[in-house]
């Protein structure tokens, strides 16, 4: 049977997906990228080839900020951007769906569809409220494992107002609750509100927002994020089962569509390759471009970053 590679790399996680060509996911993967794309890349190829069940790759899709890094390291045939990557997983979860919420580690999106096809989307890469990554940072403070953050909020009777269109003020306005001598829960259900209102106010302002409604991305794990936006929605939100690794699963669907003749992927022992990545300041125009070089072995096998193409990839 025919396998598929989807590689989402992130700025927060790197999530990788086999997937069969029934569509079925054999096995998933979510690892934090901690500021190391390449090692990250490198260390989920090598847990799937400990795993590795005969899968026979037919094609390698990758997706997210770190995309054109994962297509060198892996070797990949489809490049595609979070936004579509993200709808096609959706598509695929919940055939009718027409709105997507994704929360990740520090951006959050949303997609709007109607009849299958994207129509509009916007993305929020400003301010960190909301996002996982500030999540993590207030169950920390709290003592809070980030697990269970969630099912404090569910727990409250009588929710406290949070500042929340700025993560600092969110912030400062949660520790002035607690000397208040608030309940955790109350404080944590109204983060809960205040992060959603700012997600609705600012990322989803002017978005005709429809069910079937899906909510993805690291955060969706947050039973108190859900609740929240049901609450302010009115409808129902879906979280679908792989919700942290959908744009893995875009990513193998579309290398999965592709129907590539020959893949271009080098395999899971390119998790032993030496791969590096420096860069230098293009002195060709006043725009003085950072053209990033990635070498494999020493040798520059492609490179990025110039507006004018002067130096273009070499080698993928």
């Amino acid at each position: 049977m025919a396998h598929y590679l989807g590689i989402d790399v992130g700025s927060v996680s790197t999530n990788l997906v086999i997937m069969d060509e029934d569509g079925k996911i054999e096995e998933a993967i979510y690892l934090r990228t901690q500021g190391q794309p390449i090692k990250a890349i490198q260390e989920g190829l090598k847990i799937l080839s400990k795993k590795q069940r005969s899968w026979d790759i037919r094609g390698v899709g990758t997706t997210g900020s770190g995309r054109q890094l994962a297509a060198v390291i892996a070797g990949a045939d489809v490049v595609k951007n979070e936004i579509t990557a993200h709808a096609v997983a959706a598509i695929k979860e919940v055939p009718d769906v027409r709105t997507v919420i994704e929360i990740g580690g520090q951006d959050s999106k949303i997609i709007i569809l109607r009849d299958g096809v994207v129509t509009d989307f916007a993305m929020n890469t400003v301010c960190a409220a909301g996002t996982g990554s500030f999540l993590d940072q207030q169950a920390n403070r709290l003592g809070i494992p980030i697990e269970e953050f969630g099912y404090y909020a569910l727990r409250s009777q009588n929710p406290v107002r949070i500042a929340g269109r700025c993560a600092v003020f969110a912030e400062s306005d949660m520790i002035h609750k607690q000397q208040l001598g608030y309940k955790v829960e109350d404080i944590i259900r109204g983060l809960c509100q205040a992060l959603v209102r700012n997600y609705l106010n600012n990322v989803g302002k002017g978005k005709e927002i429809r069910p079937k409604v899906v909510f993805q991305g690291g955060v969706a794990a947050n039973v108190g994020m859900k609740a929240a936006f049901e609450e302010a929605l009115g409808m129902e939100v879906y979280v679908p089962k792989y919700h942290n690794v959908m744009g893995a699963i875009g990513a193998a669907l579309l290398a999965k569509d592709a129907n590539v003749g020959k893949t271009k992927f080098r395999g899971f022992d390119a998790s032993e390759i030496e791969f590096t990545a420096d860069s230098f300041e293009c002195q060709g125009c006043s725009n003085h471009c950072e053209v990033v070089n990635i070498r494999m072995e020493g040798k520059v096998i492609a490179r990025w970053g110039d507006r004018c193409n002067r130096w273009k990839v070499i080698d993928v």
